[in-house]
């Protein structure tokens, strides 16, 4: 009994106080499993994220450029741009403006105010900030976007040679990458040093020294403070703070920079508000540093369009132009003479005038032969407006396109000779009565075309333009060159349509050349790098209009230069030409040419504010003739052909027949030339008795006497 009580009392004890023991070992049994579990987890994660990274190291590493190729850095090659006679008229690389210099030379105060605000901890890390990177990472997983990058100034540095401007995951592990191998390599000095001569600092400014210049006319190592964090400030976006456009926003940064140097304590709270408050001086901006710059830009439209901007600014290119340098200078000083005319008092018509109120002015000169141009002068200041007017402007040319009219009017059998009169007419058209009025505002009665092109008769022109037919006018001009649209109204021999310089100079070189259209080229041939053909211009000659024909309406043409409105610009060497004045003085040209040069003049205001009392026979020629004067030195006289087929007459232009012995001596009588079987065969016919009567009272008056019956 006692044993089966002690054993029962000894049961119950044992069972009571073991089952209490015996779950807390099961407890911690199970925790250390547990731990022991997490821990082979862990392991295991760890293992699995180190291969991970590894793997994930090792394929960004291998895609890496070379960290060794930093130090032998330059940028894209330069594509440059010669003119015919050797020189470099444009230098052209996506870092324009970039010039190196070693970090000795670069503003102390610069440097610390760049780290101050782009990388404090630059002496200090290892090429990444561990908490600049967790921060940024942070920050990107609040806003749900890429909004900041906490990359040091060795990233930048990476980024900038190397990886793509986007903000995204593979770049980042390849910045981190870089940064980490360039910071293995180069010492912290090599690097800020690389990073400064690096870094973008807005309008096509690359590195510090360029930046200093540009902004402020000074060397980097002489930058003030106020300047060294006006441009630190920059650098968050260089064109949105540029101090040539957005001033203000320059001066809010500049303050944010001096402020984070106080913070810092890098400079005092009374050196941030002198800094602040001194004056910024601004360089004046020099735009763009192209010689000859309308023709210049007008190759660089040329060559994106063939290759594309990003292999023209990187590939170092060699083009080679037409252009003669030296004469496109002389163009561009008579240019500036004639602006300079322009602005002198003048008495026109009794009337005083404080100026010709013109305030551009263009030139271009091609040969013929090949289509080169030679001079381009697209305006006054390429400077102050790269609008070229020699290519861009489309204005009225007035009568400077009436040589497709008397070419049309040759074509259909018309002669030199044949007289039109030049009387008051009206003509009636859908859009109501038109009379044309010629610029004298009188009318000169019977003129043979010849006369009548010399003096730019406007009725004679209209009148013949409504003879052969506008459309056929327009053909004419088609064929010759001109490829703005043309309506085929009466107006047309006046400059009704606008037109381009370049597309009129087409045309005229058409003349030059006998009928043969060659197009005008500025490009001759591009070299890559290497030296090696990218392009050579092909030479292309086409037969537009019959060759006779040009003949004869280039020798009327000589007569304008010689005896019409084409006066101002006769030289001592045969010379063809036209000149064009708008009605209302809102435009004046010149177009004259030799056998070996086409060349044209144009003053007016783009505005299209009328001018005062200029015409194509005054200031462009005057400038044509300056132009040509010096661009013929050296270039031997030669003649123009001379019409084949066509006879001389001596003809009465008030009875349109033959002058014969009875022609009364007041009568206009010169000698004209026609095609062949279209020449007057009638001889002016006076009654025997007319004529002794004219005698008769000729000699009654010589003696003093009076006859009634000659007063009838």
């Amino acid at each position: 009994m006692i044993f089966r009580s002690k054993r029962a009392i000894g049961k119950i004890s044992r069972s009571s106080s073991s089952k209490r023991f015996g779950a807390q070992q099961n407890r911690l049994g199970g925790f250390k499993r547990f731990l022991m579990g997490c821990l082979k987890l862990g392991i295991i994660g760890a293992g699995v994220g180190a291969l991970l990274v590894g793997a994930v190291v090792i394929y960004f590493t291998r895609q890496l450029p070379d960290i060794e190729s930093i130090s032998t850095y330059i940028p894209a090659e330069t594509t440059k741009i010669y003119s015919a006679d050797g020189v470099i008229l444009a230098e052209l690389h996506q870092e324009e403006n970039r010039i190196r210099i070693p970090i000795d030379d670069i503003s102390k105060t610069l440097q610390k105010t760049v780290i101050a605000m782009e990388d404090t901890d630059f002496y200090k890390h290892n090429g990444i900030n561990i908490k600049g990177i967790m921060r940024a990472l942070y920050r990107d997983i609040i806003a749900m976007a890429f909004v900041e990058g906490g990359s040091t100034l060795t990233q930048q540095l990476a980024r900038n040679l190397f990886l793509e401007k986007q903000k995204k995951i593979e770049r980042k592990i390849k910045e981190i990458l870089m940064a980490i191998e360039i910071e293995r390599k180069y010492t912290k000095v090599e690097i800020l040093e690389l990073y400064l001569n690096q870094v973008y600092w807005g309008h096509n400014a690359y590195g510090i020294e360029s930046a200093s210049q540009m902004y402020f006319g000074k060397k980097s190592k002489h930058l003030t403070l106020a300047e060294a964090a006006g441009l630190v400030g920059m650098l968050k976006g260089p064109e949105l703070f540029s101090p040539f456009r957005y001033f203000d926003r320059f001066k809010r940064r500049q303050r944010v920079v001096l402020k984070r140097m106080e913070v810092l304590g890098i400079i005092t709270a009374q050196q941030v508000e002198d800094a602040y408050n001194e004056k910024v001086s601004l360089a004046s901006r020099k735009r763009h540093r192209y010689k000859a710059g309308f023709f210049s830009s007008y190759v660089v439209d040329q060559l994106i369009e063939m290759y594309g901007e990003e292999t023209l600014y990187t590939s170092g290119m060699k083009v080679y132009t037409t252009l003669n340098y030296k004469l496109q200078q002389h163009a561009e000083a008579v240019v500036k003479k004639y602006m300079d005319y322009g602005k002198q008092v003048f008495v026109l018509k009794g009337e005083r005038y404080p100026s010709l109120n013109y305030t551009e002015a263009s030139l271009i000169a091609v040969d013929p032969r090949n289509g080169h141009v030679i001079a381009m002068q697209g305006g006054v200041d390429f400077s102050e407006s790269q609008f070229n007017r020699t290519v861009q402007a489309h204005r009225q040319p007035g009568s400077a396109f009436k040589p497709f009219v008397y070419l049309a009017a040759f074509d259909k059998g018309f002669s030199p000779g044949s007289i039109v009169s030049d009387m008051p007419v009206t003509f009636n058209t859908i859009e109501g009565p038109y009379s044309p009025q010629n610029y004298s505002l009188k009318f000169s009665g019977n003129l043979p075309i010849r006369r009548a092109f010399e003096k730019s008769v406007n009725v004679v022109a209209v009148k013949l333009n409504d003879l052969v037919g506008p459309s056929t006018v327009v053909s004419m001009a088609k064929k010759a060159g001109i490829q703005s649209n043309l309506t085929p109204v009466l107006s047309l021999p006046l400059g009704a349509n606008e037109v381009s310089m370049i597309e009129l100079v087409q045309s005229y070189m058409v003349f030059a050349n006998y009928g043969k259209k060659v197009a005008p080229v500025s490009i001759l041939r591009i070299e890559d790098r290497n030296g090696v053909p990218l392009y050579n211009h092909r030479f292309k000659e086409t037969q537009v209009l019959d060759e006779n024909l040009v003949v004869t309406l280039v020798d009327t043409m000589r007569g304008i230069v010689d005896y019409g409105t084409g006066r101002g610009a006769k030289l001592p060497r045969p010379v063809a030409g036209k000149t064009g004045t708008t009605s209302d003085y809102k435009d004046a040209w010149f177009f004259g040419f030799v056998p070996q040069m086409v060349c044209a003049t144009w003053v007016g205001n783009d505005d299209n504010q009328p001018m005062n009392r200029v015409t194509g026979g005054w200031v462009p020629a005057q400038m044509w003739k300056a132009f040509m004067k010096e661009a013929l030195v050296g270039v031997p006289a030669q003649d123009f052909k001379y019409p084949r087929g066509m006879v001389k007459r001596r003809v009465n232009w008030d009875t349109k027949m033959l002058a014969s012995a009875d022609t009364p001596d007041d009568a206009k009588v010169t000698i004209e030339k026609y095609w062949v079987g279209t020449e007057p065969k009638v001889f002016d016919t006076l009654d025997m008795i007319e004529k002794a009567k004219r005698q008769a009272k000729r000699k009654l008056e010589e003696d003093g006497l009076v006859n009634d019956f000659f007063a009838m």
